[in-house]
């Protein structure tokens, strides 16, 4: 195990590999699906912290922006992140 953090220790480091190394496939999946819902909500607390009150389909859109190349916004929705602001 090769640390790349600076602010965990290798104690706590070792417990959290242990525990991974245990998991099923499945309990991991759940994990990584968990830890994007939850990046994604932050991203929209902040989307709709800036832009205030905008339809549904404008949050999604200005969402999807942060994870997709601007031209696959372009192209599939006909949506340019930089002339909307991100």
């Amino acid at each position: 195990m090769n640390s790349k953090t600076n602010d965990t220790s290798t104690f706590a480091e070792k417990i959290l590999f242990d525990a991974y190394s245990k998991m099923s496939p499945q309990k991991k999946l759940q994990q990584v699906v968990q830890l994007t819902q939850a990046a994604q909500k932050m991203a929209l607390a902040r989307i709709r912290n800036q832009y205030g009150i905008i339809s549904e389909q404008e949050e999604k859109l200005r969402l999807a922006s942060l994870w997709l190349p601007r031209d696959t916004m372009i192209k599939y929705f006909n949506w340019n992140p930089e002339e909307m602001g991100y």
